[in-house]
């Protein structure tokens, strides 16, 4: 994560919990977690981000099934408070903090053959069936925290420009997944799955992230590699953060770089990611196997041809002799169709 000078990270169990929402508007929490059985070959992540100060919260689930179908959900539900991890059928809940997490959906699942439906989510959800669905995972937490929140040197909170912030602190962590999916009657178990979660609070706008690539890979419980690279609206060198989990130990990445094959539509297909730690550089190969396409429009924005888009494509990593299924997400202001990453890769 970026560390403005003069800050450090406090970790604190107590951030696993809900905080009292800052006076303003867009102010965001949020918990997010993903979940791949690589044997069955089924996949999952699901997200509550709750905006008491606007009075809804967002719940997004996906469901990635082995027939290359995906069962995808999105709902806005009004809350009045920020005491939980609740909306629309889904529900966080924290066991212990640091190390054990259990996630619970039950509700509707759009069934879609063709995920990219999702580019125009009104015509998909016309077009598509909604299927009942059932989620019971418990997470643990196999790795140290990664992260916490910025504050100063005295460990005070440090002042964010609430236009502009994606966050006040933010948490991640390698875990390791059992339970189940049911969908449509449908059950896929989750045996020794791996998986991955982070949590974020503070004001955020999504338009405020410009871009970012995001590879969280979870290997095994010895081993798990995470690589985000952030450009900067103000240009200059993109910001890179991340570790590599080697046997109960983080190595802190120092620099890195993803070279990505895209279709026509700008879908990634496939990448390389290289990524260095003081130890090594660690060659991350990804093949995506199924995207959805997720937007976001500024509120009150007339240039509808610029928006920010999110890709969650379920993907194939491999590294140092491992496979297993991981997510692949990448978040762009879209210009005319042209993720802004891409720009100058972009035929003229």
């Amino acid at each position: 994560m970026y560390m403005p000078p003069d800050t450090r990270l406090k970790l604190d169990p107590q951030d696993e919990y809900t905080h009292t929402p800052e006076p303003v508007g867009h102010y965001n929490e949020s918990m997010y977690f993903n979940a791949f059985d690589s044997v069955r070959r089924v996949g999952a992540w699901v997200r509550i981000g709750n905006r008491p100060n606007e009075g809804h919260a967002e719940m997004s689930c996906c469901v990635y099934l082995p027939d290359g179908r995906v069962g995808f959900m999105f709902g806005r539900p009004a809350i009045t408070g920020n005491e939980r991890m609740a909306a629309a059928g889904m529900c966080f809940e924290v066991i212990e903090p640091f190390k054990r997490h259990r996630v619970r959906y039950e509700g509707e699942l759009l069934i879609m053959d063709d995920a990219l439906a999702m580019a125009d989510p009104s015509s998909a959800f016309k077009r598509y069936p909604k299927r009942p669905a059932l989620i019971e995972l418990d997470f643990e937490g196999i790795s140290p925290m990664h992260g916490g929140e910025i504050v100063d040197l005295q460990g005070q909170p440090i002042v964010l420009d609430p236009a502009h912030a994606v966050y006040r602190g933010h948490t991640e962590q390698n875990m390791a997944v059992n339970g189940h999916i049911t969908v449509d009657g449908q059950r896929h178990a989750f045996q020794n799955g791996t998986g991955y979660r982070d949590k974020s609070w503070g004001p955020r706008h999504w338009h405020s992230f410009f871009w970012y690539k995001w590879l969280p890979v979870t290997f095994s419980r010895d081993f798990g590699i995470l690589l985000s690279i952030k450009g900067r609206p103000e240009g200059g060198p993109n910001r890179i953060s991340g570790n590599v989990l080697r046997d109960g130990v983080y190595e802190s990445v120092i620099d890195g770089r993803i070279e990505t094959d895209y279709d026509e539509a700008w879908i990634p297909r496939s990448l390389t990611a290289w990524v260095t730690t003081q130890r090594q550089t660690y060659v991350l190969k990804g093949r995506v196997l199924t995207t959805v396409p997720l937007r976001h429009r500024k509120v009150g924005a007339s240039d509808f041809s610029s928006y920010t888009r999110i890709t969650e494509s379920l993907s194939e990593y491999s590294c140092e002799g491992h496979t297993v299924l991981g997510m692949t997400e990448y978040c762009d202001v879209m210009n005319d169709g042209v993720p802004i990453s891409e720009r100058a890769a972009a035929p003229a």
